[in-house]
Parts: structure tokens; sequence; C-alpha cells
């Protein structure tokens, strides 16, 4: 866990030299990543600061007798080859280097109560299809909305994504761009539930659309924003779903060595532990070895309770940020099983991703809901020969796990663990028997290694907003500190975190003149 030592609100200007960099980046996940590849591209003096022995942050992966295990989900948006929403194509592609992926064409199997079993093919039609074979008295309304969402998708889609804060890039994009702008900014304070009623009664489809939020929301979709629905529900038949050849972790591996290439530096097993400010103004970071950096520009790419409860201290939290800790709170972590299994156990067409739940009103509940990758359909380098990997993990909260003796600790996660496999049996009969290697993370793992406040893996709004107008940017109230990641808008997924670097970086840019 970040360190939680009170930070120094003064720092000597006697040092008699300039910064020594021209921006910090704290934290290496793919929304701080992308930052500092975009500023050193352009030239900037960038340093990342990393506590951990890789990058990735929860985009990472670890390694086991012979398998590679994605740390977090495997289902990755972004990696199209046209239009201007393919941000981590186009991240990588900043620092010259590339990464081969491989199309998943399915991007969810659906197994749901009452029986709704489903997919979401890529192609769009075959999805819709398959959707009004299900739902057949809505065909005209499934038809509607999912157009809808491709409105706002082809809005974002027609213009360059980057900072919203910067005054000309708003005046360029919009007389570039005025009807797309406009459509947006209708779209900005709606949420993706009010939207679907508009045209859906069926209560079984609606709940399936709260399904649909939910799995990269973590919430429902009355508390969703339709510009995000709009580009995930769009562009998962658009750019698709392409997994990266080597695993998630390779997207953070090269563009580490992008940034290498461009010059930028990365330093591991540096954890910070105070952001140091002069004049209320953020000047530099202090790191557990007690060893100091200092640079115009500070970037958290740390959650915002990290950043601003345990990396500032409680005396200089912006007003801003309390009212937004009013409307936001922390998504659970998850539970997570890393499974080794025999080949055999999966039949032929058997999906990559899978969501099970068995009943509607545990979906928000604690491991109602779980989730599955398999990304050795895609690349089987990821296992040893006649082996698959299979990734379950579902929503857990960290208070459940705390105050626990060590015994104590490794039975619940022995009955957790036994209880997902039994209900996984229902879609992969033989699991128990067919398991080779398990490793098994609790929200605990999550905070311990990711360095994430209780684990959590982002904000979700504590009740319903005006779609995305809640959400902060980039700019903090304290001069020279940002913040990047899924604590900014447009929130969570890996897409969603390069769409905040592009922006952050952009931001940063006009200021350095570069």
């Amino acid at each position: 866990m970040i360190g939680q030592n009170e930070p120094s609100t003064r720092v000597s200007t006697s040092r008699g030299k300039t910064p020594d960099y021209d921006v910090i980046v704290i934290g290496s996940g793919i929304g701080g990543l992308v930052t500092a590849t975009q500023l050193a591209a352009r030239g900037a003096k960038v340093l990342v600061l990393e506590r951990y022995l890789i990058p990735g942050g929860s985009a990472g992966y670890f390694e086991r007798e012979g398998y590679r295990f994605d740390v977090g989900a495997s289902m990755i948006f972004g990696f199209g080859s046209e239009g201007t929403t393919n941000l981590l194509t186009r991240a990588l592609e900043a620092v010259d280097v590339g990464l081969e992926t491989i199309e998943d064409l399915v991007q969810i199997h659906y197994h749901l109560p009452q029986g709704l079993d489903l997919k979401v093919h890529r192609d769009y039609e075959k999805f819709l299809e398959e959707l009004i074979t299900k739902f057949p008295q809505e065909r005209t309304g499934i038809r509607r909305f999912y157009d809808e969402c491709w409105k706002v998708f082809n809005c974002l889609n027609s213009m360059e994504l980057l900072s919203l804060e910067e005054p000309r890039y708003l005046t360029r994009v919009f007389f570039q761009n005025p009807r797309a702008c406009l459509e947006l900014i209708k779209y900005l304070p709606q949420n993706v539930g009010e939207i679907a009623r508009r045209y859906i009664s069926d209560l079984q489809l609606l709940k399936f659309i709260d399904i649909e939020c939910y799995c990269w929301s973590v919430v429902r979709s009355d508390l969703t924003p339709m510009i995000n629905a709009g580009m995930v529900f769009s562009d998962r038949h658009y750019g698709g779903i392409n997994y990266p050849k080597g695993g998630v972790g390779q997207i953070a591996q090269k563009l580490v060595e992008g940034l290498e290439k461009v010059r930028g530096k990365i330093q591991y097993k540096a954890r910070v532990t105070k952001i140091l400010l002069e004049k209320k103004k953020a000047v530099g970071v202090e790191l557990a070895s007690g060893q100091q950096y200092f640079a115009k520009h500070i970037v958290s790419n740390a959650t915002r309770w990290d950043t601003f409860e345990k990396l500032l201290p409680s005396k200089v939290m912006p007003t801003r940020e309390k009212r937004w800790r009013n409307r936001y709170q922390k998504s659970p972590s998850f539970l997570s099983l890393h499974l080794g299994v025999k080949a055999d156990l999966l039949p032929p067409q058997t999906e990559c991703h899978h969501i099970l739940l068995e009943n509607w009103d545990k979906m928000e509940a604690e491991q109602g809901t779980i989730f599955v990758s398999i990304p050795t359909l895609l690349d089987p380098s990821l296992a040893p020969r006649d082996r698959h990997i299979i990734h379950i993990f579902t929503p857990s909260w960290i208070k459940g796990w705390q105050g626990l003796s060590a015994r104590e600790y490794q039975k619940q996660k022995k009955r957790a663990t036994n209880d997902l496999i039994e209900r996984l049996e229902a879609i992969f009969p033989g699991l128990n028997q067919a398991l080779d290697h398990k490793e098994v993370g609790t929200p605990r793992t999550h905070r311990r290694f990711l360095g994430r406040d209780d684990g959590t893996y982002g904000p979700i709004p504590k009740r319903k907003l005006a779609g995305l107008w809640g959400m902060p940017f980039n700019q903090t109230t304290i001069t020279g500190l940002y913040c990047v990641g899924d604590s900014t808008f447009p929130g969570q997924g890996l897409n969603a975190v390069a769409f905040s670097g592009f922006a952050c970086s952009h931001l940063i840019s006009v200021d350095l003149g570069l």
C-alpha cells in the first residue's frame, strides 16, 4: 500500500538548480504510461516512478509454472486500425512500437437467469439478431437503443480525443465538427438506463442492459453514463476486442520500450510516499527511501484516495475533492482465481469471455456476478502444452477480508474458491477435476501489489448523477498536480484510461510549449 507518512509542505528553494524533470509520473498503469510516452515523444524530460518490479498495474502479469497470467481483465478495447477511438494503437505508434493482436469474434458469452444464454458477437447484425430472437417483441426497441449508442460513438470517432480542459483544442474541434460536438453535449448529462427505457419495456431485457453496463462500469445502467456506453457498446463491433499476443502485460512492456526509445525513464521499486509542495504548488516527490525528485509537473496515476489522503496531507485536500467524495465511492475490489486446467475440459467452440449470474437481484452483491476469461483460447503460448488458463474474478469488498488471522484468511480463501468453482461447474462440467494449478487473490492482494486503496478498481457513483458531468478531469486545484487513470474522465477500462493519458499529456504539453 502507498505509504501513509505525512508529506512535507515546504521544499527548500535554496537548491540552486532547476527541476530534475519536466514531468514526474507516479505509477506505471496504462494511464500513466500513455501520459509519459506522449510527453516524452514531444521532447519532454519524463520520469516514471513505479513501486513494483514490472509496469502495468492492474494491466500487468505474473508467471507461475509455465503459465503467464493476466492480473486483470483480458477483454481489451482500443486496438482497432481505423478512426480515432483506437487509443492503444495510437499510443504505441507514438513511440514507434507495435504489438501483434488476436481478434476475438465474441465479446462475451452470457449465462443469465431464466435461461437467458446469448453471445455478443463482433458482427453487429449477428448480435442484434440473436438478441431479437430472445426478445422478438422488442425488435424495434432493441435496434433503436443500440443504434443510439452508435450516434454517440460516431461523434467521438469523428474527432481527435484530447483534453476537454484546453480551450484552443475545444475551439478547434468545435469548428471542425460542430454537429458532433453539440450531439455529445446533449448526451453528457444522460445515463444509459433512462435512454434504454425510452425504447424498451421488457423487464428482463432491461436487466440484460443492466449487466451489459455492469460488466465494465461495475454499476447498473441507471448509473452508467451514456457517453461511456456509446463507446463500449459500439467499439466492440467497430475496432473490436483484440487480445495482445503474449498477454495483456505486453501493452505496458511495449509502452515502456517506447518510453525509453524516446529517452524517457522509468524506475522500479520506487515507492512514492509524498508529493512535495512549495507555496501550495506541487514541485516534487519523495520515495520511501528518502530520495527526492523535482519536476515542473507531477502526474499521479494513483487513485484519488491514495493521492489526496496518503501522498498529500489531509489539511491541503481541495474543496473540490471533498465534493467529489460526496458524489463517488470506491468500487469493490475482486476475488480472483487464476487457474491452470487440462485442455480437454473445454469443448470446441468455447468462447474466451463469459459472465455467469444466477439471480438478477444479486448482480451487484458480494461475489454475485462471476466473470471468466480464457485467454489461451486466443493465445495458447500463455500456458504449457495441453493446458488452458481460466481467470475467474468476482466483485468483493475488502471489509470482509480484514481482521482475520492468517489461518482464518486461508480458510476463507479456500471456502470462496470452492464456492466459485462449484458454481462454474454449471458451464464447465468437470472443472474441479481438471485443475492443474491454482492462484487465489483477494482484495488484500490487490491492495498490496497494486497500491490501490482498499484494492478498489476505481470510482463509482454513490447515487444517480447527471452522466459524466461529475467526473473530474486531469487538472487539480493544486498547481502543478494532475491526476490520470480511472479516477478521472472518462473512467474505468484500458481504453478509457488511455484517453485520460492522451488528455493529460496534451494539457501539460501546451503548458510546456511543446
